[in-house]
């Protein structure tokens, strides 16, 4: 990806337009408390629309470099990026943690326990997420394929963690793939997951699973570096 002359390529525009602001927020054009240039201007400026803007100035604001106020604007709030990142309240690495000690046995269960219009499911799924036409929409079926993963182990309990986890999560996951370009990776991951519970592996379920939440975990320890 490349800027020129204040553009930005429409391929990747959110993480273009993320990395440029970035760079702004934390070098000597702006101090903190100062205000960025509203969403209009910014998008005139990188050659792109107001929802790209948008995202990318709620990706600054995950790294804790930015705040928006309705009706006031957005405001340089840090020069150095939070260590630990936080979706709707939860600590990411308190995120992972739970998520290793209920995804990856319960992927493990339901290529035990899953049925044939379960596995369906599943498989409709990953589907819509290959074809998805933008982030939200992938971020969506994302929670969907998780949710039905659990709701294919057949555990009632561990369907209403994952379930309740999913704000986050969805957060997370919009994250990820506006600044880190997650979506090719866990579109592989998640067939990988497919198809060991399709052969009714536990094992490859479980290995399947550890490896996509690792992957994630990493992509998450990398920001900032």
């Amino acid at each position: 990806m490349t800027v020129e002359e204040g553009q930005v390529q429409r391929i990747g525009a959110t993480e273009a337009v993320f990395r440029r602001l970035k760079s702004l927020v934390q070098g000597d054009e702006y101090a903190v408390g100062d205000r960025l240039p509203g969403e209009l201007a910014l998008a005139k400026e990188f050659g792109v629309s107001r929802p790209v803007v948008r995202e990318a100035l709620h990706a600054c604001a995950t790294l804790g470099l930015t705040e928006t106020h309705t009706g006031r604007g957005t405001f340089v709030i840090s020069k150095k990026e939070n260590p630990r990142l936080t979706f709707a309240g939860v600590d990411a690495e308190d995120l992972i943690e739970a998520r290793r000690l209920v995804e990856i046995p319960t992927a493990g269960y339901a290529a035990q326990r899953r049925t044939e219009e379960q596995l369906r499911r599943l498989f409709d799924i990953l589907d819509h997420l290959a074809n998805a036409t933008d982030d939200r929409e992938w971020v969506r079926y994302d929670g969907e394929l998780h949710t039905a993963i659990a709701a294919a182990s057949g555990n009632t309990m561990l369907t209403t963690f994952v379930a309740d986890t999913r704000s986050a999560l969805d957060l997370q996951s919009e994250f990820l793939n506006l600044t880190q370009d997650r979506r090719a990776d866990s579109d592989r991951e998640h067939e990988a997951i497919v198809r060991a519970i399709e052969a009714r592996s536990a094992d490859a379920a479980r290995a399947a699973m550890t490896e996509h939440l690792e992957r994630v975990a990493d992509t998450i320890a990398r920001i900032g570096d």
